[in-house]
C-alpha cells in the first residue's frame, strides 16, 4: 500500500509505503512484523507522523504488531535502512536520505533494530600482513583452487553461487533459498554490467564452498542516464562502460559455507582477487563493502581485517512496535 501527503495548497510533501511479506521474519521475533519503506518527507515532524500512522494503521487491520523501516519489499540488499552517517555519493541500490531523517524516525518512536555498516578500502595500500600469511596456507594447497567467473559459462556459475548462498546465507536473518532458476535470471541481468574478475569463487577438490560477489560502482555510469534507460541511454552506457573505465567496485554477497568457516578461505580467496585487481593496468581504485548488519560480528571481522579500511558510511534499521509497553529487543547475534 502506499500514500502520498499533500499540503494544503495540493502539492506533495510526502510519501510512503507499506507492505506485509509473510517470509518476512527475524530470528527471535515474537511478534508479526510488516515493512515501511520508500519515505520521503519535509522536515515536519507533524508531517512524517502523518505518514507514520497512515502505515502502522494499515498494518495493524493486517494482524501485524510492529513494523521496520525503512526496508524494501523483498530481499536486503536493496533500499534498505536510513542512511545515518556518511552522506556522500551512494552506492546503486542504497538508500540516501537527509540527516534530519534520523530524527523523524526516532521522535516517532522508533527504535535501532540494527546498525548496518559499509566499509572502504583504497586499493592502493596492501592488505595486512595477517591475510597473506593465511592466504599462504591455502595457496600451497592443490585441494584448495580459486577463479573469477567467466561469462562464457555463467549458468555454471550462478548455480555455484546459488550453492554457496544457501548453505551460508538462506535462513538467517530472514534471507530465502535461492533457486538456480533465480540465480541464473540475477547473473542474467547483470551480465551487461558484470566484471568478470570481481565475481570470485573458492573450490575444495571442485566443489564451490565460497563466493566474493562485486559489481562495479554503476552510478558511476547511470547518474549520467539522468533515470532514463531508452535507445540513447543505451548507447551512451555502452560507451561509457568501453571508454570510461570505472575506478570503484562494490561489494554484494561474501559467503562460505558453514564446513570451510575459520579455515582460512575468506584470506584465500581475498588474496587471490588482490592479485589480479591491484596490477597495475587495472582501473580500479577503490573498493567499499555494500553494509554488513551489526548482527553478524563474523563478517564485521572479516572486513576489518581486510587492511587500512574504513567505516565508509553507517544506515540503520528502525523497528517500532504497536504495543508501546512491551520491551524492546534488538535483532539478535548470528
Amino acid at each position: 500500500m502506499r500514500w502520498i501527503l499533500l499540503d494544503a495548497k495540493q502539492d506533495p510533501i510526502g510519501r510512503i509505503a507499506a507492505f506485509v511479506n509473510g517470509r518476512y521474519k527475524s530470528k527471535g521475533d515474537d511478534v508479526p512484523v510488516g515493512g515501511i519503506g520508500f519515505f520521503e518527507c519535509i522536515n515536519d515532524q507533524t508531517a512524517a507522523n502523518l505518514l507514520f500512522d497512515q502505515a502502522k494503521n494499515w498494518l495493524a487491520e493486517q494482524g501485524m504488531e510492529a513494523m521496520d523501516g525503512p526496508i524494501n519489499f523483498g530481499e536486503r540488499d536493496r533500499w534498505w535502512g536510513l542512511l545515518r552517517n556518511g552522506f556522500h555519493a551512494p552506492l546503486y541500490g542504497m538508500n540516501y536520505n537527509p540527516p534530519y531523517y534520523v530524527e523523524l524516525f526516532e521522535r516517532y518512536g522508533f527504535e535501532i533494530f540494527f546498525h548496518q555498516y559499509c566499509f572502504g578500502l583504497n586499493l592502493n595500500n596492501p592488505l595486512s600482513e595477517r591475510i597473506w600469511e593465511r592466504h599462504a596456507e591455502l595457496a600451497n594447497d592443490p585441494d584448495f583452487k580459486a577463479r573469477h567467473a567467466d561469462k562464457t559459462q555463467l549458468d555454471r556459475f550462478a548455480d555455484d553461487f546459488a550453492y554457496v548462498y544457501n548453505k551460508a546465507w538462506a535462513g538467517h536473518g530472514g534471507m530465502k533459498q535461492l533457486s538456480n532458476i533465480q540465480a541464473r535470471q540475477i547473473f542474467k541481468t547483470m551480465k551487461p554490467v558484470m566484471d568478470e574478475r570481481l565475481l570470485w569463487y573458492t573450490y575444495y577438490r571442485n566443489e564451490p564452498i565460497a563466493i566474493f560477489t562485486n559489481l562495479p560502482d554503476l552510478n558511476q555510469w547511470f547518474r549520467h542516464l539522468h533515470g532514463k534507460f531508452g535507445l540513447w541511454e543505451k548507447l551512451r552506457f555502452w560507451w561509457m562502460k568501453t571508454f570510461k573505465p570505472n575506478t570503484k567496485f562494490t561489494g554484494l554477497a561474501f559467503g562460505i559455507i558453514p564446513e570451510f568457516q575459520g579455515k582460512g578461505v575468506d584470506a584465500f580467496m581475498i588474496g587471490e582477487s588482490a592479485n589480479v585487481l591491484q596490477q597495475e593496468n587495472s582501473t580500479y581504485r577503490d573498493y567499499e563493502l555494500q553494509w554488513i548488519g551489526d548482527f553478524n560480528p563474523k563478517m564485521m571481522n572479516i572486513a576489518r581485517k581486510l587492511g587500512d579500511v574504513t567505516i565508509s558510511r553507517e544506515l540503520a534499521t528502525y523497528r517500532y512496535l504497536f504495543d508501546r509497553k512491551k520491551p524492546f529487543v534488538r535483532h539478535p547475534i548470528l
